[in-house]
């Protein structure tokens, strides 16, 4: 199919591995890179089923890869957007806190964005939060003025088209089935012929861990889909003006039911957190024999369960109950009903979770000689995914001594 060796092949054509293949156009010019996606389209994962919220970085623990890359991706997502006119609002973002065992929760958010150099945050009380958002109820909030909203497909298209301007290939419908090294590179086996290349970035998502093991390395760490549903709300209902969020779960890495303002207008509720029987099940019925079994194989899914089981049991009751997926969402605004609800869309996260249970709060990016593997990299990856670009970049100009 191509018979051209490249320098680097990027394997996945979300956003990350598109703001990866950017920016070794910027770094190296003369650097031979091509995109392998599996789908027939960018961005038909992760990307085009997220919430589109531009994350400023006020959940992140300071010094981490995600405090800093997501701050420096906000002021490098909004300048491409502005200079390809892709649409994006700074709508801001409420944290609220709505009982008292929340407010030192609140607080850490607080302290940690602005450890982090977050621009226009503050502590605001319960009068000037109904100023911002009249139908929200809490004891104190914080106020993210500079939190804004974008289609993160849109955003990827961009890319796409900026990234084959300056020459790359994006090879669509190229399924990795298989990786061979040798001393003159590395050969991909895919669904539509062989691919040759020197070196290799693997940004394959919710295949990541895969993409790794058929490049000999055993990753530390196992890639578990988390199925998120959201629901829409009636667009004549005016209860919710922009994004309103919940003091998260210290030990959970998921932000908890949200409503969020869409680029689009619509208004969404959720997502909850349930575990998908598929890597890409973004129904209910979807199953996948062969990806469930792997899961149920790995000792960290049990100690996952071990550790987690009470949320998970409520994370599915949610699921199932509408009646319940309410009542948590009346937290935050207490005259929401039912009939405001209508069923949404859904995404999938693919979460790293360690040997012992544990699921992996920051991005997490490994080297090899051969390879830069990207094995973890949730929300805000896609706020982002222009610094994890660049830094990925850099890793590679020094690692694969691009020129």
């Amino acid at each position: 199919m191509n018979d051209e060796r490249h320098d680097v092949a990027i394997v996945g054509g979300g956003i990350v591995g598109l703001a990866t293949a950017l920016a070794l156009t910027q770094r190296v010019p003369g650097c031979r890179s091509v995109v392998l996606e599996k789908e027939s389209q960018v961005a038909r994962h992760q990307t085009g089923h997220n919430s589109g919220v531009i994350h400023a970085g006020v959940y992140y623990k300071p010094g981490s890869y995600k405090a800093k890359l997501c701050v420096d991706g906000v002021r490098l997502l909004k300048s491409f957007c502005d200079a390809n006119g892709v649409r994006y609002e700074n709508c801001g973002k409420v944290i609220i806190a709505t009982s008292p065992a929340e407010l030192s929760g609140l607080q850490t958010l607080h302290e940690r964005g602005i450890a982090n150099g977050v621009p226009g945050l503050r502590m605001i009380e319960s009068d000037e939060l109904r100023a911002i958002e009249p139908h929200a109820r809490a004891l104190r909030a914080l106020h993210s003025a500079q939190t804004a909203i974008v289609d993160f497909g849109e955003v990827a298209r961009a890319m796409a088209t900026q990234i084959e301007q300056r020459g790359v290939q994006i090879l669509t419908g190229m399924t990795v089935q298989r990786i061979t090294s040798s001393s003159a590179g590395i050969r991909l086996e895919t669904s539509r012929g062989p691919v040759a290349a020197r070196r290799l970035i693997n940004c394959g998502g919710l295949h990541a861990d895969r993409i790794a093991q058929m490049m000999g390395l055993h990753p530390d760490v196992r890639i578990i889909p988390f199925r998120g549903e959201y629901y829409t709300l009636r667009p004549e209902q005016r209860l919710v003006r922009g994004l309103i969020y919940p003091v998260p779960d210290p030990e959970f890495p998921f932000l908890g039911v949200h409503f969020t303002k869409r680029i689009h207008g619509d208004i969404e509720a959720g997502p909850n957190a349930v575990l998908a029987f598929a890597r890409e099940g973004y129904r209910m019925r979807d199953f996948n024999l062969a990806e469930t079994a792997a899961v149920l194989a790995y000792r960290g899914f049990w100690a996952m369960v071990r550790r987690y089981w009470r949320t998970g049991v409520y994370e599915f009751y949610r699921s199932m109950s509408k009646r319940a997926f309410l009542r948590a969402l009346q937290r935050l605004v207490p005259e929401l009903t039912a009939e405001d609800m209508i069923p949404g869309g859904s995404g999938v996260r693919a979460q790293a979770v360690s040997p012992d249970g544990s699921l992996l709060d920051d991005f997490k990016i490994v080297e090899t000689a051969s390879a830069i593997h990207v094995l973890n990299a949730p929300s805000p990856a896609a706020t982002a995914s222009l610094a994890i670009g660049q830094h990925i970049a850099a890793l590679a100009a020094k690692s694969f001594e691009l020129t």
